[in-house]
């Protein structure tokens, strides 16, 4: 039979190894929280920009082989991709600007620590909104821009009515973006 390690006694083991979601949570360094909420923002944001580009470069060379004119006038949905990866940029200037150093004396407040916890769960709830957003603001816009694409080559004048969903396709990110925005707020790491 196993002994507890804190105090030696068999009967408080569950006792002494119990431990909440909030100690693991607050375990780790604010500046941890904050730092990869502001790399998922980046990151995700980009991954959604390239793979719309893929998915929109790829219908339209394959179309273009069809019909060449359309190469120039379905490089928007291209463009369209691209502004998710800035979308991304964006906010995470937004959200680095959210973090400042903690002073050495401030470390042993445990107001300041809670603060700074607080803030860095912002930003990093922001990140995480705003990179999925843009993840999927970047495979909408390129499924979209694949089929405008493709419908263009065989249909020319369906190129203007599959460009408007696109663009009703590209404000999720930038929705994404304002709702990142309004969740970090005024919250700032304490200073």
């Amino acid at each position: 039979m196993s002994t507890c390690s804190s105090c030696q006694n068999e009967a408080c083991w569950n006792d002494c190894t119990s431990t909440t979601w909030a100690e693991i949570l607050s375990a780790l360094s604010p500046y941890s929280w904050a730092y990869i909420g502001l790399g998922l923002a980046l990151g995700l944001s980009i991954i959604g920009a390239a793979w719309g580009i893929f998915l929109t470069g790829s219908s339209l060379v394959g179309a273009a082989v069809k019909a060449p004119r359309i190469k120039s006038k379905n490089l928007i949905s291209v463009i369209f991709c691209e502004a998710v990866a800035i979308y991304g940029v964006i906010i995470a200037i937004i959200l680095e600007g959210k973090i400042s150093e903690l002073k050495d004396g401030d470390w042993s407040s445990a107001d300041k620590i809670n603060e700074a916890l607080y803030a860095a769960f912002s930003v990093f709830g922001a990140g995480l909104s705003v990179g999925f957003s843009n993840l999927a603001c970047g495979i909408a816009v390129g499924i979209t821009g694949s089929g405008c694409a493709l419908s263009d080559a065989m249909l020319p004048e369906t190129f203007v009515k599959i460009l408007i969903i696109e663009i009703f396709g590209s404000a999720i990110g930038l929705f994404g973006v304002i709702v990142g925005i309004i969740q970090v707020g005024n919250n700032s790491f304490p200073s």
